[in-house]
């Protein structure tokens, strides 16, 4: 039986075998979050405009299993990007999807690119 965390498994870019297209750069807000949906998962995508860095992880927080990182807020903890949860203030890594609290379970996070002003993002 498959839970709703076992849908959300870690995607290295090396692995990556399908690139969904998840829209064009002007539909995500600079210096914040947006969520896509890709089948049965949905996946909060950030756009750190300054860095011109793009990120995307799961939009459930293992904390009370609610879908609300893509309303986070983001920053970065000694230079490494991350998201905390709008609700429980859990920080997460956009890197390596580490719990940065210690408290809570790690996220996936997905592998991101852009081409000719579209946001890709690799699911598997």
């Amino acid at each position: 039986m498959q839970t709703l965390l076992s849908k959300y498994i870690p995607v290295a870019e090396s692995e990556v075998k399908i690139w969904f297209k998840a829209g064009p750069t002007q539909a995500f807000p600079s210096n914040a979050g947006a969520c896509v949906k890709y089948q049965d998962k949905q996946i909060a995508v950030f756009h750190f405009a300054g860095l011109g860095e793009w990120y995307a992880c799961q939009n459930l927080c293992p904390h009370r299993m609610e879908m609300v990182l893509s309303r986070g807020l983001i920053g970065d903890e000694n230079g490494e990007p991350k998201v905390a949860c709008p609700m429980h203030k859990r920080t997460f890594s956009l890197l390596s999807g580490e719990n940065l609290n210690g408290d809570c379970g790690k996220i996936a996070i997905y592998p991101v690119k852009v081409l000719d002003g579209e946001v890709y993002i690799g699911v598997g």
